[in-house]
């Protein structure tokens, strides 16, 4: 998913201790969620009836219950009207408990036996499901009316009794009927549309490949469809009548986005098509809802400023990104969505370095770190990148410069320290060893190991499960006669019990001499205060720290520093 910041992105988290043992974070147990049963299948109908907002449903789970004796199954369920719940065509007992609707099995459950549990049901969603109502300027049309769906994080539980958390993943199918020529855009492949004598339409839609509730969407609406083909891979462009125009401008390079994930990753496209379509209303910049993202039109439309189109382009990178990160490989709690939106974020940078060079990847990766620091000096206190407030999911995108900003920044500071080649190699093994899938830190951080050889606890644990960023006070004094140049580092961020008093920074130092030569030493820095002695063969006239941008959320300061 992409946050309304206009286009900011994430960088990097810190940590690390002053003494030379390392203790590498874990994930919090707390954070997961137990799971009585493993769902194999959702097959989802649906009709609506707009001016009431009222959704009438008919959902069938499909699960296998993990553990043996079970007499009750629970379904995350919000404020749903259920007419009946059945087993093999005999009806269950059930109550709704808060966020729940709890079903009493006839007999304790056996292993190795599949249950479908029949849901029929009405329910007005406040949230998931979102009615927009026609909007006019005068005689204009600004957009139809539509039906659309937001999922993220735990939206889905509001239409569909499901069990609403990233690390369960099922197929589904959803039969939504609606009046004869509104178009509808699900997820996977459309198996048909029936008319039916009433004067309605049902779209079928098959997804084979699992994947979390949060990703299942559909839109509704007066669309025109707008096709190409990236090989055998359709791709639509979904937009308002008559605005037609907008499509090359902001879509325009989907087929290059796609090649250039591609060769990034060394893996295909996942999935059988791309469809990409604009809703209004829509709380967020787009959405990456599986083979199927929403994007919200008012993004959209900033494509027709010339100065904003780049902004646009990231956001349908980023979108793009997410079927190898995030609808392929998933999450498995909200404690580590970084990597989803770190990742997405990391890989606008990177599509930029492929279509524009590498001073434009930079660029991006600083403007990035930039916002990260800049939401610091506001907000002192929000989480890590692993984030131990994500048990609350209402706060779970509240501070977005961390997850997405500083993640983005993050993984370009972790392809820096394990080169580029082991950094592309791991992320290639990565999507193939969990291929859809689901995802921990610790997982990013075995094949980055496996594939540099390098120890990494110590940068997962200053970046990603701690917090903060360094912040160094530089003092240097040249010895004119010996040629050289005394660093006094003194790192001067609070550190606390969640931020490292000091990180551990394999920095570069550029020496400039007087005839306009340079040479480059590295310092390791792993200590509050460290002072280092750099000789050279010639007067140095200046110092430049991480010339090559490799620590963009290092931030330096002291005298001659701007």
């Amino acid at each position: 998913m992409k946050v309304n910041l206009k286009y900011s992105t994430v960088t990097a988290l810190l940590s690390i201790c002053l003494s030379a043992v390392f203790v590498q974070a874990q994930a919090d147990p707390k954070l997961d969620r137990v799971r009585q049963y493993d769902v194999q299948h959702y097959t989802i109908k649906l009709s609506f009836d707009p001016k009431q907002k009222l959704v009438r449903g008919d959902t069938t789970v499909r699960l296998r219950p993990i553990k043996v004796g079970l007499k009750t199954l629970e379904f995350d369920a919000v404020s749903f009207s259920f007419s009946r719940i059945s087993l093999d065509g005999r009806d269950l007992k059930f109550r709704s408990a808060s966020d729940k609707v709890i079903v009493d099995l006839p007999s304790p459950s056996v292993p190795e036996r599949d249950y479908e549990i029949r849901f029929e049901y009405t329910a007005r969603p406040k949230k998931g499901i979102y009615f927009v109502d026609e909007r006019k300027a005068g005689d204009r049309q600004v957009h139809p009316s539509q039906i659309w769906t937001q999922g993220q994080p735990d939206e889905a539980r509001h239409w569909l009794p499901s069990f609403d958390f990233p690390s369960d993943k099922a197929t589904t199918e959803k039969f939504i009927t609606v009046p004869k020529g509104q178009t509808v855009v699900g997820n996977g492949e459309t198996v048909s549309v029936t008319e039916n004598a009433d004067g309605t339409a049902t779209h079928h839609f098959q997804m084979d490949i699992p994947h979390p509730t949060y990703l299942i969407s559909f839109v509704v609406g007066e669309y025109v469809k707008i096709t190409e083909s990236f090989r055998d891979i359709p791709l639509g462009y979904y937009v308002y009548p008559g605005r037609e125009n907008i499509v090359p401008l902001a879509y325009g390079k989907s087929i290059r986005m796609l090649e250039a994930m591609e060769e990034l990753t060394g893996t295909p496209y996942p999935f059988n098509k791309y469809d990409q379509t604009m809703v209004a209303n829509f709380e967020f910049g787009g959405m990456e809802n599986i083979t199927a993202t929403t994007m919200a039109d008012t993004e959209i439309f900033y494509a027709s400023i010339d100065f904003m189109r780049g902004n646009v382009e990231d956001l349908v990178a980023h979108e793009i990104a997410h079927s190898w990160l995030g609808n392929n490989v998933t999450c498995k709690t909200w404690a580590d969505l970084w990597i989803n939106e770190g990742f997405a974020t990391f890989f606008e940078a990177a599509i930029r370095e492929k279509f524009y060079g590498r001073e434009e990847y930079l660029r991006k990766v600083g403007v990035d770190a930039e916002s990260y620091i800049n939401h610091t000096a506001t907000t002192p206190v929000s989480h890590a990148l692993y984030n131990r407030r994500a048990g609350d999911t209402s706060v779970l995108f509240r501070w977005p410069a961390v997850t997405y900003n500083k993640g983005g920044a993050v993984l370009h500071q972790l392809r820096e320290q394990v080169g580029d080649e082991n950094f592309w190699r791991a992320v290639k093994l990565f999507l193939e060893r969990h291929r859809f899938g689901s995802v921990e830190t610790a997982d990013l951080q075995k094949v980055m190991e496996e594939t540099s050889g390098q120890k990494l606890g110590w940068f997962f644990d200053q970046w990603v499960f701690k917090s903060g960023h360094p912040m160094l006070r530089v003092t240097n004094r040249f010895d004119s006669e010996r040629n050289a140049v005394t660093l006094t580092f003194t790192q001067t961020q609070r550190g606390s019990a969640t931020t490292p008093a000091a990180f551990r920074l394999p920095l570069e130092v550029e020496l400039k001499f007087g005839d306009g030569t340079s040479k480059i030493e590295k310092v390791e820095l792993d200590a509050r205060a460290k002072t280092v002695t750099l000789k050279a063969e010639k007067p140095i006239n200046e110092v430049t720290f991480d010339p090559a941008t490799k620590l963009p959320l290092a931030v330096f300061s002291g005298p001659g520093i701007k």
